[in-house]
Parts: structure tokens; sequence; C-alpha cells
């Protein structure tokens, strides 16, 4: 039976998604919290392997096992072995052929940035933050010259194992709300980086640093030494994975369900 999972996660004390020698990983947990659940080891795949740091709202896995439980068994049972920054949402049967990564169609990426002058001490490691005055505007039509299909190098990590750095970029929104601005990104597929060196990039034109155009400039170039560093991992978060209709899965509700912060009604920003 191949059963599908989708997880969240706060990444803050984690390394990253990917199982990796002397563990520490969110995989690592999972795969681990399965293994006492099922009595026998399991290893999952995901639809999108996330930096140490980075939060996720409903990343999907999937693995096979001959364990026959049912779906709510493996909700509770792995929530039972699970840490508490880890937890799964829902399992569900899926068909042999599905596969969390290539049968995904897109993935949604939210980052949350606040921009005033003094730090934040609440929201620590699950947002980012800029004390520069920023243009909403300018940003705006920054982020418009993202989309369609593009040659992202210029936002790719040197150490990247993507085979193409060409993505297609179906959203790229950037909205304020009091002192929290919201980036949104989704596209095919997201190179390692990506997100975090475009969040960067987008603030340098927003602080009056280089004009929208920079950014056209920057995908011709496919140079990442032109762009802007790579933003910090805290106010990333993997927002949902969307599937075709066929696969049966839960629709993506990845909204973010806090209370107030920054003044913000979190009912107002919206979800996936």
């Amino acid at each position: 039976m191949r059963i599908a999972l989708a997880v969240e996660y706060d990444g803050s004390a984690f390394r990253g998604w990917q199982t990796q020698p002397g563990g520490g990983t969110v995989q690592d947990a999972l795969q681990d919290a399965l293994h006492q659940f099922a009595g026998t080891p399991i290893q999952v795949v995901c639809a999108g392997r996330t930096d140490a740091g980075v939060h996720a709202l409903a990343q999907v896995v999937h693995f096979d096992t001959a364990v026959d439980r049912t779906m709510c068994a493996w909700v509770r049972a792995a929530n039972t072995f699970l840490p508490a920054a880890v937890a799964v949402r829902w399992a569900q049967a899926v068909a042999d052929d599905f596969h969390a990564r290539s049968s995904a169609r897109s993935r949604h990426y939210r980052y949350l940035l606040i921009n005033r002058a003094h730090r934040t001490g609440v929201w620590h490691g699950r947002v980012g933050w800029s004390h520069h005055p920023l243009d909403l505007g300018q940003m705006q039509a920054a982020a418009g010259l993202l989309l369609g299909e593009r040659d992202f190098s210029a936002f790719r990590a040197a150490e990247c194992q993507a085979r193409s750095p060409v993505k297609t970029m179906r959203r790229a929104e950037i909205r304020r709300f009091g002192d929290l601005l919201v980036f949104d990104f989704e596209a095919s597929a997201f190179l390692q980086h990506m997100v975090r060196n475009l969040v960067g990039s987008l603030l340098a034109v927003g602080q009056g640093k280089h004009p929208p155009q920079w950014i056209a400039e920057l995908l011709t170039s496919g140079d990442r030494r032109l762009a802007a560093p790579t933003f910090p991992a805290a106010g990333l978060y993997l927002v949902a994975v969307r599937y075709p209709a066929h696969w049966g899965l839960p629709a993506a509700d990845g909204a973010l369900c806090w209370p107030l912060v920054a003044g913000v009604d979190w009912t107002e920003v919206g979800g996936a």
C-alpha cells in the first residue's frame, strides 16, 4: 500500500528536511515516528526539500508499507511519537503510481517579513525582519517580472542539484498588512534557496538600490553573483503543494491561522 501524508513543522530547531548523518532533520523525526508505530523501517519521499530553519504548513510525503492500519491510526500514532514541533495533518491511501514530488502540479511558498525599526521578540524564528523603509509599489512591479517560464539561475544556490534551472512562476505577489509584508510565490518547482534569494533581491528594489527592471536583468544574466545575498530562512513557509484533482487528495488549505501579530488579523491575510 502507498500512503500519502501531509506534515506541518516548525523548522527552527531542525537541520532541514532531508535526512543526513547525525540526524536532526524533519525526515529523520518522521521516519523514526513511523518506524516506532509500524515496527518496521519506513522511508518517506517528500514534495519539496526545505532548508534548515524553513517551516511547512502542508509538506506532502508518500511511503510504501505492508502494515495494514486505518488512516486515522497513521495520523494519531505518528503524532504520538513525533516531537512537538512536527505534526501529521492527514493520511490517505493513494495509487501506486502517485509520487509526492513528481505528481505535484505546483508548490506555494510564503515569506513573512516584519518591516519596522525594531526586531520582533515574540515571533523570533518565524518571521524575517528588515528595518529599512520599503517601497511596496516598486517591489510589486519587480515581482511581476518573475511570472512565466523563466531561467532562475541567478537565484539558484551554488550547491543546487536540480537538473534544470527553468521553472514556471504562476504567482509572485507582495502585500502589506501594517508592519507585515507577505510574499507569495507559486511555481511548478523551486530551486535551492530560490525564494530566499528572490526575497533578498526584491528587498534591494524596495530599498531603492535598484529599479524593478533589475530583476529582469538578473534573470537574463543567469549570474547568481549579481543578485542580492540569500535572505534568512526564518520567515519562509512551504504553505501548500497542489496536485491534479484525480489524485483525490484533501484540498490545500495552508492558511496561517495565527492570532494578531504586528496588528494583523490573519483572516485578512488569507490562506493558500
